[in-house]
């Protein structure tokens, strides 16, 4: 199973196909199972995204998202994640939907990994997961130079805390294993510095490139140039 890439222009413009993706899968989903699971990531490029989906009309209060990966800060942080979806996202029509957070209250991610795990043991498998990329070829928070690296690739836990030295705080993220129960995962990319990144993630074999090469889960790169 190799996976697709598909190529625009314009951001504007890979936000229309892409949106009209995310929404018919979703529709399929709660059509033919009574619900949905949709898994959203973190930082810049998906904010013109979650504003768009925030307005369609779908049955949103059969619909549960969730994070691919936190920062270990409060919710109410400018760097948590949760707190964008929460302002970018869960608005509107989409205000009605469900959203598992990947926090706890404990102060380190190591103390409340058990209990996000527990939280999130007995979701189905995901409808759609939007997963991003660093310019250093990480997904979600399974960065290369971290030490927990090789147990998010390989642990059939469905998530765990994370340190790296090249960030600031420390992390809680979806394991591979995890990521890959999915029906259909996307990756959303934008720039000519992310499509090298792309090249050179196969070429290098960086944490992301075990997305792109395996043999479970359907893969689609939205990728605009600009």
């Amino acid at each position: 199973m190799s996976f697709a890439v598909q190529r625009f222009q314009h951001h504007v413009e890979l936000i229309d196909d892409f949106s009209r993706r995310i929404c018919r899968r979703l529709e399929e989903a709660v059509h033919e199972r009574g619900e949905a699971f949709l898994v959203v990531s973190g930082g810049s490029t998906p904010l013109l995204l979650f504003k768009r989906l925030a307005q369609q009309v779908l049955p949103w209060p059969k619909i549960t998202i969730l994070l691919a990966d936190e920062r270990w800060v409060p919710a109410t942080d400018a760097a948590s994640n949760e707190k964008m979806v929460r302002e970018q996202l869960l608005q509107g029509q989409a205000a009605a939907a469900n959203f598992v957070s990947l926090l706890t209250d404990d102060d380190d991610a190591f103390a409340g990994e058990a209990a996000v795990q527990q939280r999130l043991a007995d979701l189905p498998t995901f409808d759609v997961v939007i997963l991003g990329m660093g310019e250093d070829g990480h997904t979600a928070s399974l960065f290369p130079d971290s030490p927990q690296l090789a147990i998010g690739m390989t642990t059939t836990l469905p998530a765990l805390a994370v340190t790296t030295p090249s960030q600031p705080q420390q992390r809680l993220s979806l394991s591979k294993q995890r990521l890959l129960d999915s029906r259909q995962i996307y990756f959303h990319l934008v720039g000519a510095n992310k499509a090298a990144t792309l090249e050179r993630a196969q070429q290098q074999n960086l944490p992301v490139n075990d997305f792109l090469q395996q043999q479970q889960t359907p893969v689609t790169v939205m990728l605009a140039e600009q």
